[in-house]
């Protein structure tokens, strides 16, 4: 279920109102936002949310879209794990939970990863504050009482409209 939302006139960027019961209509999302992607993901996408909120899982569905088989971990520990996309080109997901200083990104390397082409998903994006560069897409997940969830998808037009 998806709802448009007037975002002030701005002709590049846009926002949309969406509701995932399951985990089979976020992966209905990650389907369509794959294919808006595609044939070379060179974005960087920001997941919003509270522990348990799904950032996580949407990233594996959002991967697995692209074509990824094989394991896919969560980058909690390691801040970030890569993947080769089978078109060509890299998709890095962070998890940015444990930063405690925003600067730790540049410590660890992160501005090569961020300046070179390739999808970039990131989760805790406000741990690493001023660091980042703007977003192509926000999502921000609420994990709502009867475990669905309510999504507001804010960016680009052509990854906003991909997700209606």
């Amino acid at each position: 279920m998806s709802e448009p939302v007037a975002s002030g006139g701005e002709q590049t960027a846009t926002e949309l109102r969406l509701l995932w019961p399951d985990e089979a209509a976020a992966q209905a999302t990650a389907e369509q936002l794959a294919a808006a992607l595609l044939p070379t993901p060179d974005a960087v996408i920001e997941l919003h949310g509270p522990l348990g909120a799904g950032k996580t899982t949407f990233t594996r569905l959002l991967l697995r879209a692209l074509g990824i088989t094989g394991r896919i971990k969560s980058p909690s520990y390691a801040v970030m794990e890569s993947y080769e996309l089978p078109g060509g080109g890299v998709a890095s997901h962070f998890d940015f939970y444990r930063f405690g200083d925003p600067r730790e990104w540049e410590d660890a390397g992160f501005r090569d990863v961020f300046a070179a082409p390739g999808l970039k998903v990131c989760e805790w994006p406000e741990k690493a504050a001023g660091q980042l560069p703007p977003p192509d897409l926000q999502l921000f997940i609420e994990l709502l009482p009867d475990d669905s969830r309510r999504v507001r998808a804010v960016g680009a037009r052509r990854l906003v409209e991909a997700l209606s």
